[in-house]
């Protein structure tokens, strides 16, 4: 059995990961959430630029550290190459446990959402056609990554094409004027401070942003990765910073904010009040949207549950690659199995998003952090973050403000993240032990 991953993906198919893997189910989702914490135009807008400020900045550092160590795993050889394997093992495990199946199973939910619009299905029926779309790009990424890279590509210039659609537009028919100057604030249906609500609001931001990441995760499998995984991760930042801030705006320009804060499905909303089938061509192309962000999630993750096997501190499975397809199997398969879990286990679309922002957030903090020590131990590196230690810093200072409000604000989901943060601690004892009495 061969224990290397194919060479496959190119940088158009690494730079469609990394912008698939961001633009899904948020910006059609999250924008109504974030009305309601700051229901005033020029906040809302705000927290959506320093949204995309926060992931540039992160992109930036994380491009300089992904250049270094071009390898399957990403976040977990950044941070095991750093501080060794205890905070590595504690990253794959919260990605197994909390943050990509977290993140998939709210993914699921949009989908299933959208798509009811387009055939109405009771609620027992989404859950099985959530089931089994899991299932099915599961089986499509065991069958291999250039099978998933494909997809992704395809998908994500789906996705695109609908938010230019969204934002076309917005900017033809919208009547409502939109003043971005409109700071006012008195309060919110929370009665929360400005701080706590921007706080709040950064939550959905984030989620709407995370995913480029991604494109480090399956580096091993990218032609001339030290180059062009930073390059995809640049180009794709880019692109979903100027597709969130267009949409953003259409939206205001087609509905009101207040009218924004009360929508479900605020995206086919917004259309649909100026064309009769805008809102099922729109989820139409938000079923698509999501779905190529689903394979890409199912795609990426599990080659860091590879790499933390083949370190010996998971189960040895893990680490087998399939002798015809040459992917990691168990790993993609698990990861799914678990999501289902959470799908049934937290049930709505504002949990899930809490619960894995801010246990992910803590993690980019920390792998942010490894760029000051590789710097200090002057590793060869083919690209530089612009205004270090400038960017990094507002990157990992932000981050840092997100997971002190959300554990304040929102004690039930950060405390439910750090529960299984705790299990992973003793779970990382058990590997470490195991590997060390059979070595």
């Amino acid at each position: 059995m061969s224990d290397q991953l194919k060479k496959q993906i190119t940088l158009f198919s690494l730079t469609m990961i990394a912008v698939g893997s961001s633009i899904g189910s948020g910006i059609f989702r999250t924008p109504s959430e974030i009305a309601g914490y700051l229901p005033t135009t020029g906040w809302m807008l705000a927290v959506w630029v320093a949204g995309g400020l926060v992931a540039l900045c992160g992109a930036l550092t994380f491009a300089e550290i992904a250049s270094i160590f071009p390898k399957a795993g990403g976040f977990y050889v950044f941070l095991k190459e750093a501080f060794g394997e205890l905070p590595a093992f504690l990253y794959s495990w919260s990605m197994l446990l909390v943050i990509n199946t977290g993140s998939l199973a709210a993914l699921t939910l949009v989908f299933t959402s959208y798509l009811n619009e387009l055939i109405p299905m009771s609620e027992s029926i989404q859950l099985v056609v959530a089931v089994g779309t899991i299932a099915l790009l599961t089986l499509m990424n065991v069958l291999g990554v250039k099978w998933g890279g494909v997809f992704a590509s395809v998908f994500t210039l789906a996705k695109l094409i609908g938010i230019a659609v969204v934002v076309v537009i917005g900017l033809i028919a919208g009547v409502n004027a939109v003043d971005i100057t409109d700071f006012s604030w008195s309060s919110n249906a929370e009665n929360l401070p400005l701080v706590s609500s921007f706080g709040l609001a950064l939550i959905g931001v984030a989620f709407s942003y995370g995913g480029y990441q991604h494109a480090t995760f399956i580096a091993a499998e990218v032609k001339d990765a030290n180059r062009l995984v930073p390059r995809a991760m640049l180009l794709g930042i880019g692109i979903v910073c100027l597709a969130y801030l267009s949409v953003n705006f259409a939206y205001l320009k087609l509905i009101p904010i207040e009218q924004i804060a009360a929508s479900k499905g605020v995206a086919s909303e917004a259309v649909g009040s100026v064309w009769g089938w805008g809102a099922k061509f729109i989820s139409f192309l938000i079923v698509l949207s999501v779905l190529g962000t689903i394979g890409i999630y199912i795609l990426t993750a599990p080659r860091i549950y590879f790499a933390m096997a083949q370190d010996g501190l998971f189960f040895k499975q893990f680490a087998e690659i399939h002798p015809r397809y040459q992917t990691p199997f168990w790993a993609i398969i698990f990861q799914s199995f678990w999501t289902i879990l959470l799908l049934v286990f937290w049930k709505t679309f504002s949990n899930l998003i809490t619960y894995v922002v801010f246990v992910d957030t803590a993690f980019f903090f920390l792998t942010a952090a490894t760029i000051f020590k590789f710097r200090k131990q002057g590793l060869a590196r083919n690209y530089s973050t612009l205004a270090y230690p400038v960017t990094p810093l507002i990157f990992m200072g932000l981050s840092a403000f997100v997971v002190v409000n959300t554990l304040i604000e929102k004690p039930e989901q950060a405390l439910a993240g750090l529960f299984f943060l705790g299990l992973g601690g003793l779970a990382f004892l058990y590997f470490k032990r195991k590997r060390d009495t059979q070595s």
